[in-house]
Protein backbone atom coordinates (compact mmCIF):
# COMPACT_ATOMS: atom_id res chain seq x y z
CA UNK A 1 0.00 0.00 0.00
CA UNK A 2 1.31 3.73 -0.90
CA UNK A 3 0.91 5.48 2.58
CA UNK A 4 -0.66 9.24 2.28
CA UNK A 5 1.95 10.64 3.84
CA UNK A 6 1.17 13.87 2.31
CA UNK A 7 -1.97 14.40 4.67
CA UNK A 8 -0.52 13.57 7.79
CA UNK A 9 -2.27 15.37 10.46
CA UNK A 10 -5.06 17.10 8.11
CA UNK A 11 -9.06 15.75 8.09
CA UNK A 12 -9.85 14.67 5.18
CA UNK A 13 -13.17 12.92 4.00
CA UNK A 14 -13.36 10.14 1.44
CA UNK A 15 -16.92 9.90 -0.43
CA UNK A 16 -17.92 6.33 -2.94
CA UNK A 17 -16.42 3.25 -0.89
CA UNK A 18 -16.15 0.49 -3.56
CA UNK A 19 -12.61 -0.31 -3.68
CA UNK A 20 -10.59 2.68 -4.55
CA UNK A 21 -12.26 4.89 -2.39
CA UNK A 22 -11.63 1.95 0.14
CA UNK A 23 -7.95 1.95 -0.58
CA UNK A 24 -7.79 5.84 -0.59
CA UNK A 25 -9.06 5.66 3.28
CA UNK A 26 -7.09 2.98 4.37
CA UNK A 27 -3.65 4.52 3.21
CA UNK A 28 -4.93 8.21 4.13
CA UNK A 29 -5.33 6.67 7.28
CA UNK A 30 -2.04 4.70 7.73
CA UNK A 31 -0.50 7.98 6.66
CA UNK A 32 -1.26 9.75 9.77
CA UNK A 33 -5.14 11.34 8.60
CA UNK A 34 -7.72 11.69 10.20
CA UNK A 35 -10.88 10.21 7.64
CA UNK A 36 -14.53 10.57 7.63
CA UNK A 37 -15.66 8.39 4.59
CA UNK A 38 -19.16 7.84 3.85
CA UNK A 39 -21.55 6.48 0.83
CA UNK A 40 -24.82 6.59 -0.04
CA UNK A 41 -25.25 3.36 -0.23
CA UNK A 42 -25.48 0.64 2.36
CA UNK A 43 -23.55 -2.00 0.77
CA UNK A 44 -20.51 0.24 0.39
CA UNK A 45 -20.81 1.82 3.81
CA UNK A 46 -20.83 -2.31 5.49
CA UNK A 47 -17.40 -3.25 3.07
CA UNK A 48 -15.79 -0.11 4.61
CA UNK A 49 -16.70 -1.14 7.86
CA UNK A 50 -15.01 -4.89 7.81
CA UNK A 51 -12.31 -2.69 6.16
CA UNK A 52 -11.58 -1.26 9.31
CA UNK A 53 -12.17 2.67 7.50
CA UNK A 54 -13.81 4.94 9.97
CA UNK A 55 -17.54 5.78 8.24
CA UNK A 56 -19.32 8.59 9.22
CA UNK A 57 -22.56 10.01 7.55
CA UNK A 58 -20.67 13.48 5.83
CA UNK A 59 -24.52 15.04 5.14
CA UNK A 60 -23.94 15.96 9.43
CA UNK A 61 -20.32 16.74 8.99
CA UNK A 62 -18.50 20.18 9.78
CA UNK A 63 -17.59 20.26 6.22
CA UNK A 64 -15.11 23.61 7.61
CA UNK A 65 -12.52 20.79 8.82
CA UNK A 66 -11.85 19.29 6.09
CA UNK A 67 -8.46 19.95 3.94
CA UNK A 68 -9.63 17.92 1.11
CA UNK A 69 -12.73 15.99 -0.32
CA UNK A 70 -11.47 12.59 -1.84
CA UNK A 71 -14.01 11.40 -4.84
CA UNK A 72 -14.96 8.26 -6.22
CA UNK A 73 -14.06 8.84 -10.12
CA UNK A 74 -17.84 7.13 -10.77
CA UNK A 75 -19.66 10.22 -8.81
CA UNK A 76 -20.74 13.41 -10.72
CA UNK A 77 -18.75 16.44 -10.53
CA UNK A 78 -20.09 18.30 -13.08
CA UNK A 79 -22.45 16.69 -15.14
CA UNK A 80 -25.56 16.43 -15.22
CA UNK A 81 -25.40 17.79 -11.38
CA UNK A 82 -23.12 17.99 -8.79
CA UNK A 83 -23.25 15.39 -6.37
CA UNK A 84 -23.92 16.96 -2.95
CA UNK A 85 -20.72 16.38 -1.27
CA UNK A 86 -19.45 18.28 -3.95
CA UNK A 87 -21.48 20.98 -3.50
CA UNK A 88 -20.75 20.67 0.62
CA UNK A 89 -16.73 20.66 -0.08
CA UNK A 90 -16.86 23.91 -2.94
CA UNK A 91 -19.22 25.95 -0.42
CA UNK A 92 -16.76 25.53 2.51
CA UNK A 93 -13.42 26.04 -0.04
CA UNK A 94 -12.50 22.30 0.44
CA UNK A 95 -10.73 20.87 -2.81
CA UNK A 96 -11.74 18.15 -5.04
CA UNK A 97 -9.21 15.48 -5.89
CA UNK A 98 -9.42 11.40 -6.53
CA UNK A 99 -6.74 8.71 -5.40
CA UNK A 100 -4.40 9.31 -8.39
CA UNK A 101 -3.87 12.85 -7.19
CA UNK A 102 -2.88 11.61 -3.78
CA UNK A 103 -0.50 9.36 -5.63
CA UNK A 104 0.92 12.40 -7.73
CA UNK A 105 1.80 14.11 -4.52
CA UNK A 106 3.29 11.04 -3.13
CA UNK A 107 5.69 9.86 -5.52
CA UNK A 108 6.80 13.70 -6.24
CA UNK A 109 7.19 14.13 -2.08
CA UNK A 110 9.17 10.65 -1.80
CA UNK A 111 10.66 9.23 -5.64
CA UNK A 112 9.98 12.46 -7.91
CA UNK A 113 11.56 10.75 -10.59
CA UNK A 114 10.09 7.18 -10.44
CA UNK A 115 8.73 6.80 -13.83
CA UNK A 116 5.16 7.10 -14.19
CA UNK A 117 3.24 6.31 -17.51
CA UNK A 118 -0.30 7.74 -17.61
CA UNK A 119 -2.35 6.23 -20.28
CA UNK A 120 -5.62 7.99 -21.58
CA UNK A 121 -8.00 8.05 -25.08
CA UNK A 122 -11.52 6.74 -25.35
CA UNK A 123 -10.49 3.41 -26.50
CA UNK A 124 -7.95 0.98 -26.13
CA UNK A 125 -6.22 2.50 -22.92
CA UNK A 126 -6.29 -0.54 -20.88
CA UNK A 127 -4.66 -2.83 -24.03
CA UNK A 128 -2.37 0.06 -24.02
CA UNK A 129 -1.65 -0.05 -20.39
CA UNK A 130 -1.58 -3.64 -19.82
CA UNK A 131 1.06 -4.03 -22.85
CA UNK A 132 3.49 -0.94 -21.25
CA UNK A 133 3.14 -3.04 -18.01
CA UNK A 134 4.30 -6.54 -20.13
CA UNK A 135 7.20 -4.93 -21.90
CA UNK A 136 8.45 -3.25 -19.01
CA UNK A 137 8.22 -6.88 -16.98
CA UNK A 138 9.40 -8.70 -20.00
CA UNK A 139 12.78 -6.29 -19.55
CA UNK A 140 13.53 -7.20 -16.10
CA UNK A 141 12.09 -4.05 -14.88
CA UNK A 142 10.40 -3.89 -11.51
CA UNK A 143 6.76 -2.40 -12.77
CA UNK A 144 3.30 -1.26 -11.25
CA UNK A 145 0.87 -1.54 -13.19
CA UNK A 146 -2.93 0.21 -11.94
CA UNK A 147 -5.57 2.90 -11.65
CA UNK A 148 -8.55 2.46 -14.02
CA UNK A 149 -6.73 -1.23 -14.29
CA UNK A 150 -6.75 -3.85 -12.11
CA UNK A 151 -5.68 -3.18 -8.74
CA UNK A 152 -6.66 0.38 -7.24
CA UNK A 153 -3.81 2.91 -6.75
CA UNK A 154 -3.08 3.50 -3.56
CA UNK A 155 -2.76 -0.61 -3.39
CA UNK A 156 0.14 -0.47 -5.51
CA UNK A 157 4.08 -0.61 -3.74
CA UNK A 158 5.62 2.50 -2.41
CA UNK A 159 7.40 5.09 -4.84
CA UNK A 160 10.85 4.35 -5.53
CA UNK A 161 13.08 5.88 -7.66
CA UNK A 162 13.59 2.83 -10.05
CA UNK A 163 10.20 1.14 -9.73
CA UNK A 164 8.04 1.96 -12.77
CA UNK A 165 4.47 2.96 -12.58
CA UNK A 166 1.61 2.32 -15.50
CA UNK A 167 -1.41 3.92 -14.57
CA UNK A 168 -4.47 4.04 -17.03
CA UNK A 169 -6.82 6.73 -16.43
CA UNK A 170 -10.48 7.37 -17.34
CA UNK A 171 -11.56 11.17 -17.84
CA UNK A 172 -13.44 11.02 -14.76
CA UNK A 173 -10.24 10.40 -12.52
CA UNK A 174 -8.36 13.12 -14.62
CA UNK A 175 -11.15 15.76 -13.96
CA UNK A 176 -10.00 14.63 -9.93
CA UNK A 177 -6.12 14.75 -10.37
CA UNK A 178 -4.86 18.74 -10.62
CA UNK A 179 -1.14 17.92 -10.52
CA UNK A 180 -1.05 15.40 -12.66
CA UNK A 181 2.71 14.93 -14.22
CA UNK A 182 3.40 11.76 -15.61
CA UNK A 183 7.17 11.38 -17.04
CA UNK A 184 4.86 10.30 -20.31
CA UNK A 185 1.64 11.55 -20.83
CA UNK A 186 -0.21 8.61 -23.46
CA UNK A 187 -3.05 10.29 -25.85
CA UNK A 188 -4.68 7.52 -28.02
CA UNK A 189 -8.09 8.63 -29.38
CA UNK A 190 -10.90 10.88 -29.03
CA UNK A 191 -14.45 10.27 -29.53
CA UNK A 192 -17.72 10.93 -28.17
CA UNK A 193 -17.97 9.07 -24.39
CA UNK A 194 -19.41 9.78 -21.43
CA UNK A 195 -21.10 13.08 -22.56
CA UNK A 196 -23.66 13.00 -19.87
CA UNK A 197 -20.75 13.17 -17.54
CA UNK A 198 -19.20 16.25 -19.20
CA UNK A 199 -21.59 17.93 -21.15
CA UNK A 200 -20.30 18.28 -24.54
CA UNK A 201 -17.12 16.29 -26.36
CA UNK A 202 -15.28 19.50 -26.34
CA UNK A 203 -14.97 19.47 -22.15
CA UNK A 204 -14.37 15.74 -22.55
CA UNK A 205 -11.31 16.38 -24.83
CA UNK A 206 -10.08 19.13 -22.85
CA UNK A 207 -10.09 17.13 -19.66
CA UNK A 208 -8.55 14.40 -21.50
CA UNK A 209 -5.80 16.65 -22.96
CA UNK A 210 -4.36 17.20 -19.01
CA UNK A 211 -2.89 14.08 -19.25
CA UNK A 212 -0.38 15.35 -22.15
CA UNK A 213 -0.38 19.52 -20.90
CA UNK A 214 1.45 18.29 -18.16
CA UNK A 215 3.69 15.36 -18.71
CA UNK A 216 7.91 15.37 -19.46
CA UNK A 217 7.08 14.01 -22.69
CA UNK A 218 4.08 13.48 -24.52
CA UNK A 219 3.10 10.79 -27.02
CA UNK A 220 0.01 11.64 -28.82
CA UNK A 221 -1.70 9.56 -31.42
CA UNK A 222 -2.84 11.79 -34.26
CA UNK A 223 -6.09 9.66 -36.01
CA UNK A 224 -8.67 12.20 -35.24
CA UNK A 225 -9.17 15.73 -35.50
CA UNK A 226 -9.21 15.85 -31.32
CA UNK A 227 -5.82 14.18 -30.46
CA UNK A 228 -4.02 15.83 -33.91
CA UNK A 229 -4.94 19.11 -32.77
CA UNK A 230 -3.46 18.16 -28.41
CA UNK A 231 -0.33 17.42 -30.28
CA UNK A 232 0.22 20.55 -32.14
CA UNK A 233 -0.47 22.37 -28.58
CA UNK A 234 2.10 20.58 -27.04
CA UNK A 235 4.66 20.57 -29.18
CA UNK A 236 4.77 24.51 -28.98
CA UNK A 237 5.65 24.24 -25.24
CA UNK A 238 7.12 20.90 -24.82
CA UNK A 239 8.44 17.30 -25.56
CA UNK A 240 6.09 15.09 -28.00
CA UNK A 241 6.21 12.43 -30.06
CA UNK A 242 3.13 11.52 -32.38
CA UNK A 243 2.61 8.09 -33.56
CA UNK A 244 -0.36 6.93 -36.19
CA UNK A 245 -1.59 3.81 -37.42
CA UNK A 246 -2.83 5.06 -40.66
CA UNK A 247 0.17 6.67 -41.87
CA UNK A 248 3.99 6.68 -41.90
CA UNK A 249 4.99 9.99 -40.25
CA UNK A 250 8.46 11.08 -39.54
CA UNK A 251 9.44 11.90 -37.37
CA UNK A 252 7.20 9.16 -34.80
CA UNK A 253 5.89 6.11 -34.92
CA UNK A 254 4.16 4.31 -37.08
CA UNK A 255 3.38 1.12 -39.43
CA UNK A 256 5.55 -0.33 -41.93
CA UNK A 257 4.63 -3.52 -43.63
CA UNK A 258 3.27 -4.62 -40.28
CA UNK A 259 6.11 -3.80 -38.42
CA UNK A 260 6.58 -0.62 -35.93
CA UNK A 261 9.23 1.39 -37.22
CA UNK A 262 10.21 5.06 -35.45
CA UNK A 263 11.76 7.30 -38.10
CA UNK A 264 12.98 10.55 -37.00
CA UNK A 265 13.69 14.12 -38.91
CA UNK A 266 15.57 13.42 -41.94
CA UNK A 267 12.85 10.12 -42.74
CA UNK A 268 15.67 6.85 -41.37
CA UNK A 269 13.60 4.35 -39.29
CA UNK A 270 14.84 1.92 -37.16
CA UNK A 271 12.54 -1.43 -36.98
CA UNK A 272 11.10 -2.29 -33.27
CA UNK A 273 8.85 -5.40 -34.29
CA UNK A 274 6.48 -7.29 -36.60
CA UNK A 275 2.48 -7.45 -35.13
CA UNK A 276 1.71 -10.03 -38.35
CA UNK A 277 0.54 -13.23 -36.24
CA UNK A 278 -0.24 -11.97 -32.53
CA UNK A 279 -3.28 -13.11 -32.13
CA UNK A 280 -3.45 -10.12 -29.44
CA UNK A 281 -2.56 -7.51 -30.91
CA UNK A 282 -4.91 -8.36 -34.31
CA UNK A 283 -6.70 -5.24 -35.76
CA UNK A 284 -6.06 -1.44 -36.96
CA UNK A 285 -7.02 -0.74 -33.64
CA UNK A 286 -4.44 -2.87 -31.83
CA UNK A 287 -1.70 -1.33 -34.04
CA UNK A 288 -2.54 1.58 -32.50
CA UNK A 289 -2.27 0.48 -29.26
CA UNK A 290 1.37 -1.62 -29.94
CA UNK A 291 2.26 1.81 -31.65
CA UNK A 292 1.26 3.96 -28.32
CA UNK A 293 3.09 1.01 -25.65
CA UNK A 294 6.25 0.81 -28.04
CA UNK A 295 6.46 4.96 -27.84
CA UNK A 296 5.87 5.37 -24.12
CA UNK A 297 8.29 2.58 -23.00
CA UNK A 298 10.96 3.87 -25.51
CA UNK A 299 10.36 7.06 -25.06
CA UNK A 300 10.21 7.04 -21.09
CA UNK A 301 13.42 4.83 -21.05
CA UNK A 302 15.37 7.65 -23.06
CA UNK A 303 13.75 10.85 -21.18
CA UNK A 304 15.43 8.69 -17.71
CA UNK A 305 18.56 7.99 -19.52
CA UNK A 306 18.34 4.12 -19.47
CA UNK A 307 19.12 1.72 -22.71
CA UNK A 308 15.91 1.43 -24.87
CA UNK A 309 17.68 -1.47 -26.99
CA UNK A 310 15.14 -4.05 -25.72
CA UNK A 311 13.40 -7.23 -27.03
CA UNK A 312 10.63 -5.09 -28.45
CA UNK A 313 9.32 -8.68 -31.11
CA UNK A 314 9.64 -11.08 -28.03
CA UNK A 315 8.01 -8.47 -25.78
CA UNK A 316 4.98 -8.28 -28.63
CA UNK A 317 4.79 -11.74 -29.42
CA UNK A 318 5.00 -13.19 -25.23
CA UNK A 319 1.53 -10.15 -24.98
CA UNK A 320 -1.49 -12.50 -23.44
CA UNK A 321 -3.55 -10.12 -24.06
CA UNK A 322 -6.79 -8.79 -21.68
CA UNK A 323 -9.56 -10.16 -20.66
CA UNK A 324 -12.90 -9.13 -21.49
CA UNK A 325 -11.24 -7.80 -24.74
CA UNK A 326 -11.78 -9.80 -28.20
CA UNK A 327 -10.97 -12.43 -25.83
CA UNK A 328 -11.09 -15.85 -27.31
CA UNK A 329 -12.64 -17.98 -24.65
CA UNK A 330 -13.51 -21.03 -26.17
CA UNK A 331 -14.27 -23.47 -29.22
CA UNK A 332 -17.40 -25.69 -30.31
CA UNK A 333 -16.71 -27.59 -33.56
CA UNK A 334 -16.48 -24.42 -36.09
CA UNK A 335 -17.77 -21.83 -33.85
CA UNK A 336 -15.53 -19.29 -31.87
CA UNK A 337 -16.68 -17.74 -28.47
CA UNK A 338 -15.39 -14.47 -28.20
CA UNK A 339 -15.82 -12.54 -25.28
CA UNK A 340 -15.56 -8.56 -25.73
CA UNK A 341 -17.29 -7.43 -22.76
CA UNK A 342 -15.02 -4.32 -22.25
CA UNK A 343 -16.72 -2.86 -25.75
CA UNK A 344 -18.83 -0.62 -24.11
CA UNK A 345 -19.62 1.81 -27.03
CA UNK A 346 -20.21 1.44 -30.52
CA UNK A 347 -16.15 2.57 -31.29
CA UNK A 348 -15.32 -0.22 -29.26
CA UNK A 349 -17.31 -2.81 -30.74
CA UNK A 350 -16.68 -1.44 -34.25
CA UNK A 351 -12.90 -2.32 -33.89
CA UNK A 352 -14.66 -6.16 -32.78
CA UNK A 353 -16.56 -6.17 -36.59
CA UNK A 354 -13.65 -5.06 -38.15
CA UNK A 355 -11.42 -8.52 -37.39
CA UNK A 356 -14.41 -9.99 -37.41
CA UNK A 357 -15.58 -9.46 -40.75
CA UNK A 358 -18.28 -12.14 -41.38
CA UNK A 359 -20.04 -15.17 -40.11
CA UNK A 360 -20.82 -13.15 -37.07
CA UNK A 361 -23.48 -14.09 -34.34
CA UNK A 362 -23.98 -10.32 -32.35
CA UNK A 363 -24.44 -10.71 -28.85
CA UNK A 364 -25.97 -6.63 -28.13
CA UNK A 365 -27.12 -4.37 -25.77
CA UNK A 366 -27.02 -3.21 -22.20
CA UNK A 367 -27.33 0.52 -21.28
CA UNK A 368 -26.93 2.29 -24.59
CA UNK A 369 -23.94 5.18 -25.06
CA UNK A 370 -24.97 8.33 -27.18
CA UNK A 371 -25.40 7.58 -30.89
CA UNK A 372 -26.39 3.74 -30.19
CA UNK A 373 -25.00 1.52 -32.60
CA UNK A 374 -26.25 3.39 -35.81
CA UNK A 375 -22.17 3.75 -35.93
CA UNK A 376 -21.67 0.39 -36.57
CA UNK A 377 -24.18 0.16 -39.97
CA UNK A 378 -21.20 -0.25 -42.09
CA UNK A 379 -20.07 -3.75 -40.90
CA UNK A 380 -23.71 -5.12 -40.68
CA UNK A 381 -23.13 -6.95 -43.71
CA UNK A 382 -20.88 -8.98 -41.54
CA UNK A 383 -23.33 -10.07 -39.28
CA UNK A 384 -25.79 -13.08 -40.13
CA UNK A 385 -27.81 -12.41 -36.89
CA UNK A 386 -27.78 -10.32 -33.92
CA UNK A 387 -29.14 -11.21 -30.15
CA UNK A 388 -30.58 -7.94 -28.20
CA UNK A 389 -30.39 -7.52 -24.50
CA UNK A 390 -31.16 -5.20 -22.07
CA UNK A 391 -32.75 -1.82 -21.81
CA UNK A 392 -31.42 -0.92 -25.47
CA UNK A 393 -32.84 -4.13 -26.82
CA UNK A 394 -35.84 -2.36 -28.43
CA UNK A 395 -33.81 0.81 -29.49
CA UNK A 396 -31.32 -1.57 -31.43
CA UNK A 397 -33.63 -3.70 -32.77
CA UNK A 398 -35.30 -0.37 -34.30
CA UNK A 399 -31.68 0.44 -36.08
CA UNK A 400 -31.25 -3.25 -37.35
CA UNK A 401 -34.94 -3.51 -38.86
CA UNK A 402 -34.34 -4.81 -42.46
CA UNK A 403 -30.62 -4.84 -42.42
CA UNK A 404 -29.46 -7.71 -40.13
CA UNK A 405 -31.81 -10.29 -38.64
CA UNK A 406 -32.26 -9.99 -34.75
CA UNK A 407 -33.86 -12.02 -32.11
CA UNK A 408 -34.84 -10.15 -28.58
CA UNK A 409 -33.45 -12.72 -26.30
CA UNK A 410 -33.35 -9.98 -22.94
CA UNK A 411 -30.98 -11.54 -21.11
CA UNK A 412 -26.96 -12.83 -22.19
CA UNK A 413 -28.30 -16.58 -21.06
CA UNK A 414 -30.57 -16.60 -23.54
CA UNK A 415 -28.96 -14.83 -26.00
CA UNK A 416 -26.01 -17.31 -26.02
CA UNK A 417 -28.09 -20.30 -26.61
CA UNK A 418 -29.72 -18.79 -29.38
CA UNK A 419 -26.57 -17.75 -30.71
CA UNK A 420 -24.85 -20.92 -30.26
CA UNK A 421 -27.74 -22.70 -31.73
CA UNK A 422 -27.95 -20.65 -35.14
CA UNK A 423 -23.75 -20.50 -35.08
CA UNK A 424 -23.87 -24.77 -35.44
CA UNK A 425 -26.21 -24.75 -38.57
CA UNK A 426 -24.09 -23.18 -41.07
CA UNK A 427 -21.84 -26.40 -41.57
CA UNK A 428 -18.46 -26.42 -41.45
CA UNK A 429 -17.95 -22.80 -41.75
CA UNK A 430 -15.97 -20.75 -39.36
CA UNK A 431 -18.63 -18.75 -37.10
CA UNK A 432 -17.75 -16.37 -34.21
CA UNK A 433 -20.23 -16.11 -31.71
CA UNK A 434 -19.26 -12.29 -30.21
CA UNK A 435 -20.16 -10.54 -27.18
CA UNK A 436 -19.48 -7.22 -27.98
CA UNK A 437 -22.11 -4.89 -26.58
CA UNK A 438 -21.74 -1.39 -27.33
CA UNK A 439 -23.13 -0.65 -24.52
CA UNK A 440 -22.42 -0.34 -20.42
CA UNK A 441 -23.13 -3.23 -18.37
CA UNK A 442 -25.08 -1.49 -15.65
CA UNK A 443 -28.60 -2.38 -16.28
CA UNK A 444 -27.85 -6.17 -15.91
CA UNK A 445 -24.56 -6.19 -14.37
CA UNK A 446 -22.22 -4.69 -11.47
CA UNK A 447 -19.48 -4.05 -14.71
CA UNK A 448 -18.38 -5.13 -17.46
CA UNK A 449 -16.04 -7.74 -16.05
CA UNK A 450 -19.00 -9.21 -13.89
CA UNK A 451 -20.48 -9.34 -17.83
CA UNK A 452 -18.12 -11.15 -19.46
CA UNK A 453 -17.37 -13.27 -16.60
CA UNK A 454 -20.66 -14.27 -17.18
CA UNK A 455 -20.40 -14.77 -20.79
CA UNK A 456 -17.47 -17.14 -19.72
CA UNK A 457 -19.54 -19.40 -17.11
CA UNK A 458 -22.36 -19.72 -19.79
CA UNK A 459 -19.78 -20.99 -22.65
CA UNK A 460 -18.13 -23.37 -20.02
CA UNK A 461 -21.36 -25.19 -19.63
CA UNK A 462 -22.17 -25.45 -23.48
CA UNK A 463 -21.67 -28.91 -24.76
CA UNK A 464 -18.53 -30.49 -26.18
CA UNK A 465 -16.96 -26.95 -25.63
CA UNK A 466 -13.31 -26.75 -25.59
CA UNK A 467 -12.06 -23.70 -23.21
CA UNK A 468 -8.73 -21.31 -23.28
CA UNK A 469 -6.63 -20.85 -20.23
CA UNK A 470 -8.67 -17.40 -19.12
CA UNK A 471 -5.96 -14.25 -19.68
CA UNK A 472 -4.64 -12.79 -16.30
Amino acid sequence: MIRATTFNGQTVAVFGLGSSGIAAAKALVEGGAHVEAWDDGAAGREAAIRAGVPVLDLRAADWSRFSALVLAPGVPLTHPVPHWTVEKARAHGVEIIGDIEIFARERAARAGSAPFIAVTGTNGKSTTSALIGHILAFSGRDVQLGGNIGRAILTLDEPQRTRFYVVEMSSFQIDLTPTLSPTVGVMLNVTPDHLDRHGTIDRYAAIKERIVEGAEVAAVGIDDSFTLEMLKRRIERGAAIAFSAEKSIAPGYSILDGTIVCSNREGLAVKLGALDGIATLRGKHNAQNALAAVAAVRECLNWIGESSDLDWQGALSSFPGLPHRMEEIGRAGNAVFINDSKATNADSTEKALLSFPKNVFWIAGGRAKAGGIEPLAPYFGGITKAYLIGESAEDFAATLEGKVPFEMSGTLDAALTAATRDASEIGDTKSIVLLSPACASYDQFKNFEARGDSFRSLVAALPGIVMRRAAP
